[in-house]
C-alpha cells in the first residue's frame, strides 16, 4: 500500500513541476497557434464534407447544415480562447495539446448563451444549433462520413494535410525564451 502511494505521488510531481506559467508564454504566438488549429479543423471538416457530397449529391443540404454547426463551434472556441487569454487565462490549459487548450462544456456554452458578454452571440448560435432539431438527413450524413473515414485512400490528401498542420502546431512552442 505504501509503495503504491509513493508511486502515485511520484507520477503526480512531474506534472505539477512543469505546469506552464502564463507569464512565460508569448501571447501572440499562443493566439496564432490556436487560430491555426481552428483553421486546420474547419478545413478538415470542409474537405470531408466536399468528398461526401462528391459521392452523394443528395447529402448537400444536410452537409451544409452540418458544416454550419462545425464552423459555429470552432468560431465560438476561437473567440472564447481570445477572451479567456486576455481576461481569465486560468480557464486555459497550456500543458495540453493545442486542441485541448480550451474546453467548453455544454453547460459553459449554455451559460455563455444566456449572458450579455462578448461571447453571448456566438454561444447562442452554437447552443441553438445543438438544441435544435437535427436535419432530417443527419443520420445519412453521419453514415456517409463514417464510411468515408473507413476508407483511408479516399481521404488521404486532406488527412495528410490536416496531420501535417497538426504536427507543425505540436512542434510550435510559445515560450518567451
Amino acid at each position: 500500500m505504501r509503495r503504491s502511494a509513493l508511486i502515485l505521488l511520484a507520477t503526480m510531481i512531474p506534472g505539477i513541476a512543469v505546469a506552464k506559467d502564463i507569464n512565460d508564454m508569448d501571447m501572440a504566438c499562443a493566439t496564432e497557434k490556436y487560430h491555426n488549429y481552428v483553421d486546420a479543423s474547419i478545413s478538415w471538416y470542409e474537405s470531408l464534407v466536399d468528398l461526401t457530397i462528391q459521392k452523394d449529391q443528395k447529402l448537400e443540404s444536410v452537409a451544409k447544415w452540418f458544416l454550419e454547426g462545425r464552423r459555429s463551434h470552432f468560431t465560438l472556441n476561437q473567440k472564447a480562447f481570445d477572451y479567456y487569454l486576455a481576461n481569465d487565462p486560468s480557464k486555459l490549459n497550456f500543458d495540453a495539446p493545442v486542441e485541448s487548450w480550451l474546453s467548453l462544456s455544454q453547460e459553459d456554452v449554455k451559460a455563455l448563451s444566456a449572458s450579455n458578454g462578448e461571447l453571448a452571440d456566438s454561444a447562442k448560435s452554437v447552443f441553438t444549433f445543438r438544441q435544435g432539431k437535427a436535419h432530417e438527413g443527419n443520420y445519412d450524413l453521419r453514415s456517409a462520413l463514417a464510411d468515408l473515414l473507413s476508407h483511408p485512400k479516399e481521404i488521404e490528401v486532406p488527412l495528410q494535410k490536416y496531420n501535417a498542420e497538426m504536427l507543425s502546431l505540436a512542434e510550435t512552442t510559445c515560450d518567451k525564451s
